[in-house]
Protein backbone atom coordinates (compact mmCIF):
# COMPACT_ATOMS: atom_id res chain seq x y z
CA UNK A 1 0.00 0.00 0.00
CA UNK A 2 1.46 3.14 -1.01
CA UNK A 3 2.07 5.91 1.72
CA UNK A 4 0.61 9.00 1.19
CA UNK A 5 2.82 10.81 2.90
CA UNK A 6 4.88 11.21 -0.14
CA UNK A 7 3.70 14.40 -1.11
CA UNK A 8 3.78 17.46 0.90
CA UNK A 9 0.42 17.99 2.43
CA UNK A 10 -0.06 21.17 0.56
CA UNK A 11 0.34 19.22 -2.72
CA UNK A 12 -3.38 17.65 -1.65
CA UNK A 13 -4.87 20.60 -1.15
CA UNK A 14 -3.88 21.87 -4.09
CA UNK A 15 -5.02 19.02 -6.00
CA UNK A 16 -8.22 18.95 -4.15
CA UNK A 17 -9.23 22.78 -4.07
CA UNK A 18 -8.68 24.69 -0.90
CA UNK A 19 -12.43 26.23 -1.32
CA UNK A 20 -14.82 24.35 -3.20
CA UNK A 21 -16.52 26.97 -6.13
CA UNK A 22 -19.52 25.20 -6.82
CA UNK A 23 -20.47 27.14 -9.67
CA UNK A 24 -17.07 26.66 -11.74
CA UNK A 25 -18.53 22.97 -12.56
CA UNK A 26 -20.58 22.68 -15.68
CA UNK A 27 -23.67 20.35 -15.82
CA UNK A 28 -22.16 18.65 -18.62
CA UNK A 29 -19.26 17.95 -16.49
CA UNK A 30 -20.97 17.19 -13.91
CA UNK A 31 -23.47 14.08 -15.28
CA UNK A 32 -22.09 12.71 -18.36
CA UNK A 33 -25.84 11.03 -18.17
CA UNK A 34 -28.18 13.68 -18.05
CA UNK A 35 -31.47 12.98 -16.38
CA UNK A 36 -34.43 13.32 -18.48
CA UNK A 37 -37.60 15.14 -17.91
CA UNK A 38 -39.46 11.50 -18.23
CA UNK A 39 -37.05 10.60 -15.22
CA UNK A 40 -37.94 13.60 -13.31
CA UNK A 41 -41.63 12.89 -14.02
CA UNK A 42 -41.23 9.34 -12.80
CA UNK A 43 -39.96 10.43 -9.83
CA UNK A 44 -42.53 12.94 -8.94
CA UNK A 45 -45.49 10.27 -9.91
CA UNK A 46 -43.47 7.68 -7.57
CA UNK A 47 -43.65 10.82 -4.37
CA UNK A 48 -47.65 11.65 -5.47
CA UNK A 49 -48.88 8.59 -5.55
CA UNK A 50 -47.07 7.02 -2.45
CA UNK A 51 -45.64 9.39 -0.05
CA UNK A 52 -44.10 7.05 1.78
CA UNK A 53 -41.88 5.12 -2.08
CA UNK A 54 -38.61 6.66 -1.00
CA UNK A 55 -36.14 5.28 1.38
CA UNK A 56 -35.49 8.60 2.20
CA UNK A 57 -37.28 12.10 3.42
CA UNK A 58 -37.77 14.33 0.33
CA UNK A 59 -39.14 17.76 -0.06
CA UNK A 60 -42.36 16.23 -0.70
CA UNK A 61 -42.71 13.73 2.06
CA UNK A 62 -40.89 16.03 4.68
CA UNK A 63 -41.05 20.08 3.50
CA UNK A 64 -40.70 21.18 6.94
CA UNK A 65 -36.87 19.70 6.86
CA UNK A 66 -36.48 19.85 3.16
CA UNK A 67 -36.77 22.51 0.87
CA UNK A 68 -37.53 21.83 -3.09
CA UNK A 69 -34.62 21.76 -4.46
CA UNK A 70 -32.93 20.23 -1.91
CA UNK A 71 -31.56 16.47 -1.95
CA UNK A 72 -31.30 16.46 2.29
CA UNK A 73 -31.45 19.16 4.47
CA UNK A 74 -29.65 22.43 3.09
CA UNK A 75 -27.56 20.79 0.79
CA UNK A 76 -28.73 20.77 -3.06
CA UNK A 77 -28.31 17.62 -5.58
CA UNK A 78 -25.42 19.51 -7.76
CA UNK A 79 -23.35 20.11 -4.56
CA UNK A 80 -22.84 16.23 -4.09
CA UNK A 81 -22.22 16.09 -7.78
CA UNK A 82 -19.23 18.83 -7.69
CA UNK A 83 -18.19 17.02 -4.56
CA UNK A 84 -17.64 13.16 -6.41
CA UNK A 85 -15.83 15.21 -9.02
CA UNK A 86 -13.71 17.30 -6.97
CA UNK A 87 -12.64 14.06 -5.39
CA UNK A 88 -11.67 11.90 -8.24
CA UNK A 89 -10.10 14.87 -9.98
CA UNK A 90 -8.21 15.38 -7.08
CA UNK A 91 -6.99 11.99 -7.03
CA UNK A 92 -5.67 12.09 -10.65
CA UNK A 93 -3.96 15.12 -9.59
CA UNK A 94 -2.36 13.87 -7.02
CA UNK A 95 -1.21 10.55 -8.63
CA UNK A 96 0.24 12.54 -11.76
CA UNK A 97 2.57 14.62 -9.32
CA UNK A 98 4.62 11.43 -9.12
CA UNK A 99 5.18 11.08 -13.07
CA UNK A 100 4.54 8.69 -15.44
CA UNK A 101 3.95 5.72 -12.75
CA UNK A 102 2.63 5.50 -9.57
CA UNK A 103 1.66 2.72 -7.37
CA UNK A 104 3.55 0.70 -9.66
CA UNK A 105 1.35 1.17 -12.89
CA UNK A 106 1.65 3.23 -16.12
CA UNK A 107 -2.37 4.28 -15.58
CA UNK A 108 -4.12 7.17 -15.08
CA UNK A 109 -7.95 5.92 -14.71
CA UNK A 110 -8.78 5.30 -11.23
CA UNK A 111 -11.28 3.86 -9.16
CA UNK A 112 -12.86 4.05 -5.91
CA UNK A 113 -15.17 2.36 -3.94
CA UNK A 114 -17.00 3.75 -0.47
CA UNK A 115 -19.56 1.77 1.51
CA UNK A 116 -22.46 2.75 3.38
CA UNK A 117 -22.68 2.02 7.04
CA UNK A 118 -25.06 -1.27 8.08
CA UNK A 119 -27.88 -1.77 10.59
CA UNK A 120 -26.17 -2.52 13.61
CA UNK A 121 -28.35 -4.53 16.58
CA UNK A 122 -28.00 -3.65 20.31
CA UNK A 123 -29.73 -7.38 20.97
CA UNK A 124 -31.55 -10.16 18.96
CA UNK A 125 -33.52 -8.14 15.91
CA UNK A 126 -33.34 -4.45 18.43
CA UNK A 127 -31.53 -2.64 15.77
CA UNK A 128 -29.61 0.88 17.13
CA UNK A 129 -30.57 4.04 15.84
CA UNK A 130 -29.09 4.02 12.20
CA UNK A 131 -26.30 6.56 11.09
CA UNK A 132 -24.94 6.70 7.97
CA UNK A 133 -21.29 6.68 7.04
CA UNK A 134 -20.07 10.20 7.25
CA UNK A 135 -17.74 10.17 3.86
CA UNK A 136 -20.27 8.21 2.15
CA UNK A 137 -23.44 10.51 3.31
CA UNK A 138 -20.90 13.38 2.17
CA UNK A 139 -20.45 12.11 -1.24
CA UNK A 140 -24.05 10.83 -1.97
CA UNK A 141 -26.77 12.24 0.11
CA UNK A 142 -27.98 8.81 0.41
CA UNK A 143 -29.15 7.95 3.99
CA UNK A 144 -29.82 3.93 3.51
CA UNK A 145 -27.96 1.10 4.69
CA UNK A 146 -25.41 -1.03 2.81
CA UNK A 147 -24.87 0.79 -0.20
CA UNK A 148 -22.17 1.48 -2.18
CA UNK A 149 -20.73 4.31 -4.42
CA UNK A 150 -17.98 2.84 -6.86
CA UNK A 151 -16.54 6.27 -8.85
CA UNK A 152 -14.38 5.72 -11.72
CA UNK A 153 -12.01 8.62 -13.45
CA UNK A 154 -10.72 7.38 -17.10
CA UNK A 155 -7.32 9.04 -18.35
CA UNK A 156 -9.38 11.66 -20.46
CA UNK A 157 -10.79 13.25 -17.30
CA UNK A 158 -14.24 11.61 -17.17
CA UNK A 159 -16.16 10.87 -14.19
CA UNK A 160 -18.32 8.07 -13.65
CA UNK A 161 -20.71 7.22 -10.65
CA UNK A 162 -22.50 4.36 -9.91
CA UNK A 163 -24.67 3.64 -6.71
CA UNK A 164 -25.40 -0.18 -6.42
CA UNK A 165 -28.33 -0.39 -3.69
CA UNK A 166 -30.64 -2.81 -1.80
CA UNK A 167 -33.73 -3.39 -4.67
CA UNK A 168 -37.32 -3.09 -3.41
CA UNK A 169 -38.54 -5.77 -1.54
CA UNK A 170 -42.24 -5.40 -0.54
CA UNK A 171 -42.07 -8.15 2.14
CA UNK A 172 -38.84 -6.57 3.59
CA UNK A 173 -40.56 -3.21 3.54
CA UNK A 174 -43.58 -3.91 5.61
CA UNK A 175 -41.43 -4.97 8.00
CA UNK A 176 -38.77 -2.30 8.25
CA UNK A 177 -39.99 1.02 5.78
CA UNK A 178 -39.35 1.62 1.99
CA UNK A 179 -36.18 1.13 -0.17
CA UNK A 180 -35.61 3.98 -2.95
CA UNK A 181 -33.94 0.80 -4.40
CA UNK A 182 -31.94 1.30 -7.89
CA UNK A 183 -35.21 2.54 -9.48
CA UNK A 184 -35.06 5.90 -8.55
CA UNK A 185 -31.63 6.27 -7.63
CA UNK A 186 -30.31 7.94 -10.71
CA UNK A 187 -32.78 10.96 -10.51
CA UNK A 188 -33.05 11.40 -6.23
CA UNK A 189 -28.59 11.43 -6.13
CA UNK A 190 -27.72 12.63 -9.96
CA UNK A 191 -25.58 8.94 -10.35
CA UNK A 192 -25.00 8.08 -13.59
CA UNK A 193 -25.89 4.60 -12.88
CA UNK A 194 -28.00 2.75 -10.48
CA UNK A 195 -27.84 -1.32 -9.73
CA UNK A 196 -28.69 -3.85 -7.46
CA UNK A 197 -26.43 -4.34 -5.05
CA UNK A 198 -25.98 -7.97 -5.60
CA UNK A 199 -24.33 -7.22 -8.80
CA UNK A 200 -21.27 -5.04 -7.42
CA UNK A 201 -18.83 -8.13 -7.42
CA UNK A 202 -20.06 -8.42 -11.05
CA UNK A 203 -19.77 -4.71 -12.01
CA UNK A 204 -16.51 -4.10 -10.25
CA UNK A 205 -14.65 -6.83 -12.18
CA UNK A 206 -15.76 -5.32 -15.76
CA UNK A 207 -15.13 -1.99 -15.23
CA UNK A 208 -11.35 -3.13 -13.91
CA UNK A 209 -10.77 -4.80 -16.44
CA UNK A 210 -11.99 -1.92 -19.26
CA UNK A 211 -10.09 1.06 -17.35
CA UNK A 212 -7.10 -0.94 -16.03
CA UNK A 213 -7.12 1.64 -12.70
CA UNK A 214 -5.47 2.25 -9.22
CA UNK A 215 -8.25 0.99 -6.96
CA UNK A 216 -9.04 3.28 -3.83
CA UNK A 217 -10.73 1.44 -0.85
CA UNK A 218 -10.31 2.24 3.47
CA UNK A 219 -10.15 -1.60 4.28
CA UNK A 220 -10.45 -0.49 7.75
CA UNK A 221 -13.22 1.01 7.53
CA UNK A 222 -15.51 -1.31 5.39
CA UNK A 223 -18.51 -2.74 7.16
CA UNK A 224 -19.46 -4.73 4.44
CA UNK A 225 -17.84 -8.46 4.38
CA UNK A 226 -19.45 -9.09 0.94
CA UNK A 227 -17.48 -5.29 -0.77
CA UNK A 228 -14.53 -5.81 0.93
CA UNK A 229 -14.36 -9.76 0.19
CA UNK A 230 -14.53 -8.40 -3.70
CA UNK A 231 -11.77 -5.80 -3.56
CA UNK A 232 -9.42 -8.47 -1.89
CA UNK A 233 -10.18 -10.68 -4.73
CA UNK A 234 -9.42 -7.85 -7.38
CA UNK A 235 -6.57 -7.08 -5.96
CA UNK A 236 -5.21 -10.50 -5.88
CA UNK A 237 -6.01 -11.50 -9.43
CA UNK A 238 -4.99 -8.59 -10.79
CA UNK A 239 -1.71 -7.87 -8.18
CA UNK A 240 -3.02 -4.60 -7.13
CA UNK A 241 -2.84 -2.75 -4.16
CA UNK A 242 -5.73 -0.93 -2.08
CA UNK A 243 -5.11 2.62 -1.61
CA UNK A 244 -6.39 4.62 0.89
CA UNK A 245 -9.30 7.05 0.82
CA UNK A 246 -9.91 9.12 3.97
CA UNK A 247 -6.69 11.50 3.50
CA UNK A 248 -9.05 13.20 0.57
CA UNK A 249 -12.30 12.65 1.49
CA UNK A 250 -11.82 13.99 4.64
CA UNK A 251 -9.16 17.07 3.57
CA UNK A 252 -12.46 18.05 1.04
CA UNK A 253 -14.60 18.01 4.51
CA UNK A 254 -12.37 19.88 6.32
CA UNK A 255 -13.31 23.36 4.17
CA UNK A 256 -16.92 23.78 4.87
CA UNK A 257 -19.27 25.02 1.68
CA UNK A 258 -21.61 27.56 2.27
CA UNK A 259 -24.25 25.21 2.30
CA UNK A 260 -22.28 23.49 5.54
CA UNK A 261 -21.70 26.78 6.99
CA UNK A 262 -25.13 27.36 7.16
CA UNK A 263 -25.85 23.80 8.49
CA UNK A 264 -23.18 24.21 10.90
CA UNK A 265 -24.83 27.46 12.57
CA UNK A 266 -28.13 25.38 12.82
CA UNK A 267 -26.54 22.70 14.42
CA UNK A 268 -24.85 24.90 17.03
CA UNK A 269 -27.95 27.52 17.49
CA UNK A 270 -30.31 24.39 18.27
CA UNK A 271 -27.51 23.17 21.21
CA UNK A 272 -27.16 26.90 22.22
CA UNK A 273 -30.77 27.69 22.81
CA UNK A 274 -31.22 23.97 24.90
CA UNK A 275 -28.20 24.64 26.76
CA UNK A 276 -29.58 28.04 27.77
CA UNK A 277 -33.15 26.51 28.99
CA UNK A 278 -31.48 23.36 30.63
CA UNK A 279 -28.98 25.79 32.78
CA UNK A 280 -32.05 27.57 33.71
CA UNK A 281 -33.76 24.96 35.01
CA UNK A 282 -31.08 23.23 37.26
CA UNK A 283 -31.97 23.05 40.73
CA UNK A 284 -30.47 20.87 43.38
CA UNK A 285 -32.14 17.32 43.76
CA UNK A 286 -32.81 16.83 39.99
CA UNK A 287 -30.17 13.45 39.03
CA UNK A 288 -28.01 13.99 36.45
CA UNK A 289 -29.60 11.52 34.31
CA UNK A 290 -32.67 14.19 34.42
CA UNK A 291 -29.86 17.07 32.92
CA UNK A 292 -28.95 14.64 30.14
CA UNK A 293 -33.60 13.93 29.27
CA UNK A 294 -33.57 17.46 28.99
CA UNK A 295 -30.97 18.69 26.41
CA UNK A 296 -31.96 15.08 24.71
CA UNK A 297 -35.55 16.70 24.85
CA UNK A 298 -34.76 19.95 24.08
CA UNK A 299 -32.77 19.44 21.33
CA UNK A 300 -35.65 17.22 19.58
CA UNK A 301 -37.85 19.95 20.29
CA UNK A 302 -35.75 22.48 18.06
CA UNK A 303 -35.26 19.39 14.77
CA UNK A 304 -32.23 17.90 16.12
CA UNK A 305 -31.87 14.10 14.71
CA UNK A 306 -30.30 13.12 17.94
CA UNK A 307 -27.63 14.04 20.26
CA UNK A 308 -24.02 13.92 18.37
CA UNK A 309 -22.42 12.02 21.14
CA UNK A 310 -23.14 10.38 24.90
CA UNK A 311 -23.24 14.27 26.68
CA UNK A 312 -21.22 14.51 30.14
CA UNK A 313 -23.20 15.31 33.02
CA UNK A 314 -21.22 15.98 35.73
CA UNK A 315 -21.88 16.63 39.25
CA UNK A 316 -19.28 18.21 41.81
CA UNK A 317 -15.93 15.90 41.63
CA UNK A 318 -17.69 14.08 38.89
CA UNK A 319 -16.54 16.47 36.70
CA UNK A 320 -13.03 15.88 37.29
CA UNK A 321 -13.56 13.08 35.20
CA UNK A 322 -12.84 14.47 31.94
CA UNK A 323 -14.96 11.31 29.88
CA UNK A 324 -17.80 10.98 32.38
CA UNK A 325 -20.67 9.79 31.37
CA UNK A 326 -22.11 7.63 34.04
CA UNK A 327 -24.96 10.45 34.91
CA UNK A 328 -26.28 8.86 37.32
CA UNK A 329 -25.55 11.17 41.22
CA UNK A 330 -28.26 13.37 42.70
CA UNK A 331 -27.01 17.47 42.01
CA UNK A 332 -26.28 18.52 45.63
CA UNK A 333 -26.51 22.36 46.63
CA UNK A 334 -22.72 24.49 46.48
CA UNK A 335 -21.59 22.23 43.97
CA UNK A 336 -20.80 22.89 40.12
CA UNK A 337 -22.40 21.40 37.13
CA UNK A 338 -20.62 20.69 33.71
CA UNK A 339 -22.38 19.58 31.18
CA UNK A 340 -20.38 18.09 27.05
CA UNK A 341 -23.24 17.92 25.01
CA UNK A 342 -24.16 18.69 21.20
CA UNK A 343 -26.31 17.57 18.59
CA UNK A 344 -27.14 16.33 15.28
CA UNK A 345 -28.84 18.40 12.54
CA UNK A 346 -28.78 17.75 8.97
CA UNK A 347 -25.82 15.45 9.69
CA UNK A 348 -23.92 17.56 11.21
CA UNK A 349 -22.77 18.14 15.02
CA UNK A 350 -22.14 21.11 17.46
CA UNK A 351 -19.88 19.92 20.49
CA UNK A 352 -20.62 22.72 23.16
CA UNK A 353 -19.80 22.35 27.41
CA UNK A 354 -21.18 24.70 30.26
CA UNK A 355 -20.18 24.73 34.17
CA UNK A 356 -22.68 26.53 36.06
CA UNK A 357 -23.84 26.38 39.56
CA UNK A 358 -26.10 23.96 40.80
CA UNK A 359 -27.92 26.37 43.35
CA UNK A 360 -27.28 29.67 41.02
CA UNK A 361 -24.16 31.46 42.74
CA UNK A 362 -20.48 30.51 42.50
CA UNK A 363 -18.80 29.84 45.97
CA UNK A 364 -15.73 32.22 45.95
CA UNK A 365 -13.35 29.34 45.38
CA UNK A 366 -15.69 28.31 42.14
CA UNK A 367 -15.92 32.20 40.84
CA UNK A 368 -12.37 32.24 41.43
CA UNK A 369 -11.49 29.58 38.82
CA UNK A 370 -14.49 30.20 36.68
CA UNK A 371 -13.22 33.59 36.08
CA UNK A 372 -9.58 32.41 34.97
CA UNK A 373 -10.88 29.66 32.66
CA UNK A 374 -13.63 32.46 30.96
CA UNK A 375 -11.41 34.67 30.70
CA UNK A 376 -8.81 32.23 29.10
CA UNK A 377 -11.05 31.07 26.46
CA UNK A 378 -11.64 34.55 25.67
CA UNK A 379 -7.65 35.31 25.13
CA UNK A 380 -7.49 31.58 23.08
CA UNK A 381 -10.23 32.31 20.53
CA UNK A 382 -8.95 35.79 19.97
CA UNK A 383 -5.34 34.73 19.11
CA UNK A 384 -6.79 32.19 16.37
CA UNK A 385 -5.11 33.37 13.11
CA UNK A 386 -3.09 35.23 15.14
CA UNK A 387 1.04 34.23 16.04
CA UNK A 388 0.48 31.94 18.67
CA UNK A 389 -2.71 30.08 16.96
CA UNK A 390 -2.14 29.96 13.70
CA UNK A 391 -2.86 25.75 13.78
CA UNK A 392 -4.96 24.04 16.57
CA UNK A 393 -1.31 22.45 18.19
CA UNK A 394 -0.67 26.17 18.50
CA UNK A 395 -3.83 27.19 20.22
CA UNK A 396 -3.06 24.33 22.59
CA UNK A 397 0.81 25.32 23.03
CA UNK A 398 -0.75 28.91 23.67
CA UNK A 399 -3.46 27.60 25.99
CA UNK A 400 -1.24 25.56 28.21
CA UNK A 401 1.13 28.57 29.18
CA UNK A 402 -1.71 31.04 29.55
CA UNK A 403 -3.36 28.36 31.86
CA UNK A 404 0.32 27.90 33.81
CA UNK A 405 0.64 31.54 34.41
CA UNK A 406 -2.79 32.43 35.49
CA UNK A 407 -2.46 29.20 38.24
CA UNK A 408 0.84 30.94 39.45
CA UNK A 409 -1.27 34.22 39.50
CA UNK A 410 -3.30 32.33 41.85
CA UNK A 411 -1.25 30.59 43.84
CA UNK A 412 -1.49 26.73 42.78
CA UNK A 413 1.47 26.54 40.56
CA UNK A 414 5.24 27.99 42.31
CA UNK A 415 5.99 31.85 41.81
CA UNK A 416 9.79 30.47 41.04
CA UNK A 417 8.83 29.47 37.67
CA UNK A 418 9.90 31.27 34.50
CA UNK A 419 10.45 29.09 31.84
CA UNK A 420 7.68 28.84 29.02
CA UNK A 421 8.01 25.15 28.81
CA UNK A 422 7.61 25.02 32.77
CA UNK A 423 4.74 26.69 32.82
CA UNK A 424 3.26 25.28 29.51
CA UNK A 425 4.01 21.74 31.65
CA UNK A 426 2.22 22.86 34.61
CA UNK A 427 -0.72 24.15 32.61
CA UNK A 428 -0.87 20.28 30.68
CA UNK A 429 -0.99 18.80 34.61
CA UNK A 430 -4.16 20.94 35.05
CA UNK A 431 -5.76 20.18 31.83
CA UNK A 432 -4.58 17.49 30.10
CA UNK A 433 -6.33 17.27 26.53
CA UNK A 434 -6.19 19.51 23.64
CA UNK A 435 -7.86 22.82 23.69
CA UNK A 436 -9.22 21.86 20.34
CA UNK A 437 -10.49 19.85 17.46
CA UNK A 438 -12.08 19.67 14.00
CA UNK A 439 -15.46 19.83 13.51
CA UNK A 440 -18.37 19.15 11.10
CA UNK A 441 -20.20 15.67 10.20
CA UNK A 442 -18.56 13.80 13.33
CA UNK A 443 -17.71 15.19 16.90
CA UNK A 444 -13.82 14.83 16.09
CA UNK A 445 -13.89 15.35 12.48
CA UNK A 446 -11.32 14.66 9.49
CA UNK A 447 -9.48 12.62 12.27
CA UNK A 448 -6.43 12.19 9.92
CA UNK A 449 -5.81 15.46 9.19
CA UNK A 450 -3.34 17.18 11.30
CA UNK A 451 -3.66 19.59 13.97
CA UNK A 452 -0.39 21.50 12.83
CA UNK A 453 -2.54 22.40 9.19
CA UNK A 454 -2.78 26.23 9.14
CA UNK A 455 -6.40 27.34 10.15
CA UNK A 456 -8.21 28.68 6.88
CA UNK A 457 -11.44 29.88 5.82
CA UNK A 458 -14.13 26.92 6.19
CA UNK A 459 -12.58 25.30 8.90
CA UNK A 460 -14.78 24.36 11.91
CA UNK A 461 -13.17 23.72 15.50
CA UNK A 462 -14.10 23.71 18.78
CA UNK A 463 -12.17 25.87 21.61
CA UNK A 464 -12.56 24.23 24.88
CA UNK A 465 -9.74 25.16 27.44
CA UNK A 466 -10.60 23.03 30.88
CA UNK A 467 -8.60 22.85 34.32
CA UNK A 468 -9.79 19.10 36.87
CA UNK A 469 -8.48 19.50 40.11
CA UNK A 470 -8.84 15.86 41.59
CA UNK A 471 -9.84 15.53 45.23
CA UNK A 472 -7.19 13.76 46.16
CA UNK A 473 -4.44 16.38 45.21
CA UNK A 474 -2.66 17.57 48.37
CA UNK A 475 -0.35 20.50 46.53
CA UNK A 476 -3.31 22.46 45.73
CA UNK A 477 -5.40 24.33 48.78
CA UNK A 478 -8.25 22.36 49.79
CA UNK A 479 -10.73 24.90 48.58
CA UNK A 480 -9.61 23.82 45.52
CA UNK A 481 -10.12 20.27 45.26
CA UNK A 482 -12.56 18.43 43.27
CA UNK A 483 -13.48 21.29 41.08
CA UNK A 484 -13.68 20.70 37.13
CA UNK A 485 -14.56 23.66 34.52
CA UNK A 486 -14.75 23.42 30.90
CA UNK A 487 -16.06 26.13 28.73
CA UNK A 488 -16.49 24.96 25.21
CA UNK A 489 -17.36 26.51 22.08
CA UNK A 490 -17.73 26.12 18.30
CA UNK A 491 -16.03 28.44 15.76
CA UNK A 492 -15.42 28.91 11.94
CA UNK A 493 -13.86 30.90 9.60
CA UNK A 494 -16.37 32.10 7.66
CA UNK A 495 -16.68 33.52 4.16
CA UNK A 496 -15.16 37.31 5.04
CA UNK A 497 -12.60 35.35 6.87
CA UNK A 498 -13.74 36.57 10.05
CA UNK A 499 -13.48 34.38 13.45
CA UNK A 500 -17.71 33.59 13.93
CA UNK A 501 -18.21 32.03 17.39
CA UNK A 502 -21.24 30.04 16.33
CA UNK A 503 -22.41 29.18 19.88
CA UNK A 504 -21.56 32.72 20.89
CA UNK A 505 -25.87 32.57 21.65
CA UNK A 506 -25.22 30.30 24.36
CA UNK A 507 -24.36 31.82 28.22
CA UNK A 508 -21.38 31.46 29.52
CA UNK A 509 -20.30 34.92 31.41
CA UNK A 510 -20.33 33.92 35.15
CA UNK A 511 -22.91 37.03 35.52
CA UNK A 512 -25.05 36.25 33.13
CA UNK A 513 -25.17 32.36 34.22
CA UNK A 514 -25.94 33.77 37.81
CA UNK A 515 -28.51 35.58 36.23
CA UNK A 516 -30.28 33.11 34.35
CA UNK A 517 -31.46 31.25 37.81
CA UNK A 518 -33.04 34.89 38.79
Amino acid sequence: MIALKRLPRFCLLRALGNQPKFSTYSTSRMCKAQITAEEVRSLADALKNGLRALGQPTSATHPHLIKPHELVPGVEQSEFQTRRIRLMEGIQTYAEGFGNEFNGRASKAHMLVIGAACKKYMSGKIPYVFRQNSDFYYLTGCLEPDSVLLLTIDESGTVQSILFMRPKDPHAELWDGPRTGPDYAVQLFGVQEALPIESFHQTLNARFHQLKPHLWFDLNQSEQASVTDALLQVCNSERTHLLPVCTFVENMRLIKSPAEMELMRRTCSIASNAFNEVMAETRPGQSEHQLYAAIDFKCRMRSASYLAYPPVVAAGRNATVIHYVNNTQILQPQELLLMDAGCEYGGYTSDITRTWPVSGQFTEPQRTLYDMMEQLQKEIIELIMQPGGETLDQLFESSCYKLGKYLQEIGLVAKHLTDHKELATQGYKFCPHHVSHYLGMDVHDTPHVPRNTRIQQGMVFTVEPGIYIDEKRTDVPSEFRGIGIRIEDDVLINEKGQVEVLTASCVKERRALEDLFK
